[in-house]
């Protein structure tokens, strides 16, 4: 890897150069981030189009209305765009990891970080993300990004705080700092886990908060829904060998709590739709794709997760809204440590 000398904070950073894989709202966000810390950024979507419209315009569309696009920063519709860069943040929904990951192996050079961005677990296999990037693209080396961040804050530069997570402490810091400017402060992380765990997890409790909004079930149901959500969270969580500082952290209660008391999140907005009465698409609300693999996965760990079961029983038809909350607040009284 190369050596840039000094970063946004006056410290060595080994990477020049980042290439954002994805370009949708989070991919933009991320790599006017990137930019921002003084790294060289090419942001690569997938749809040529699209592509050459932000070119042309010097403006993200639809996905980040009113944000404009440095000159800069270089936009690409082809993966090959990625080759050299001295790290690779790889920003697709969660069950297109595998196939866009798969699609950089004659591109990404071995040892190259490639920092996940999205927030998920797989369907079919109910794998972590970096299990699946550990798959796909074996010789890059794994990190997460994740924690209480919308899009558009970051694309306009607001104040925003996330974690990095990497097996190795000294990498995950590093990585924080190449990305650190400041309005960005990512934390270093090294409990993959954890974070991973807390970022999926989110998704399918901001859509029950969105229910519970849509429902107009009132604020103190809310409260309780993000209490009792975030007590699955850190079940699942620490059966799976997370630490308990991860998930009060901000990739886990930080991020539970911004996502399931805002309509800016897809998740939360999709689960209003549906306590409306009315429908949303599945494309953009991760949480939707997660929430039966959530479940499935703590029935096989023997871990109790009544409202990630019931936001999964929802999505699949299974049960109504109005009967699930009548099967939640009827359930056995016991502890609530339990």
């Amino acid at each position: 890897m190369k050596d840039d000398g000094a970063t946004g904070r006056g410290a060595t950073n080994p990477w020049r150069s980042v290439a954002v894989v994805g370009a949708g709202a989070w991919g933009t966000a991320l790599a006017l981030a990137a930019l921002r810390a003084g790294r060289e950024t090419v942001l690569i979507g997938r749809d040529a189009a699209t592509i050459a419209a932000m070119a042309q315009a010097r403006t993200s569309g639809r996905h980040l209305p009113g944000i404009a696009l440095p000159a800069d920063l270089a936009l690409a519709a082809n993966p090959e765009a990625a080759r050299g860069a001295d790290l690779v943040l790889l920003v697709v929904p969660a069950q297109a990891v595998r196939s866009a990951a798969a699609g950089l192996s004659d591109v990404v050079a071995p040892g190259t970080p490639v920092v996940l961005c999205a927030k998920g677990l797989e369907r079919g296999s109910a794998k972590r993300l970096t299990e699946v990037l550990a798959e796909a693209l074996p010789d890059a080396v794994p990190a997460v990004l994740s924690g209480p961040s919308f899009a558009i804050d970051v694309a306009r530069g607001l104040p925003t705080a996330v974690t990095i997570a990497a097996a190795d402490e000294t990498l995950a810091l590093a990585l924080a700092q190449a990305l650190s400017s400041p309005t960005f402060r990512p934390y270093g992380e090294t409990d993959l886990v954890g974070v991973e765990i807390g970022g999926a997890l989110k998704n399918v409790l901001a859509i029950a908060a969105g229910i519970v909004a849509g429902r107009r079930l009132g604020a103190s149901a809310a409260a309780a829904l993000t209490a009792r959500g975030f007590a699955e969270l850190r079940r699942l969580g620490e059966r799976l060998g997370a630490r308990p500082e991860t998930l009060m952290g901000l990739s886990g209660l930080g991020d539970l709590v911004l996502t399931c008391s805002s309509g800016q999140s897809r998740n939360f907005a999709y689960g209003e739709a549906l306590g409306r009465g009315g429908t949303a698409g599945t494309a953009l609300a991760e949480g939707a794709a997660t929430a039966p693999v959530a479940r499935d996965l703590a029935r096989r760990l023997g871990v109790a997760m009544p409202i990630t079961e019931a936001v999964a029983a929802i999505l699949e038809g299974e049960i109504g809204i109005d009967a699930a909350v009548d099967a939640l607040m009827t359930r056995p009284i016991r502890r609530e440590a339990d």
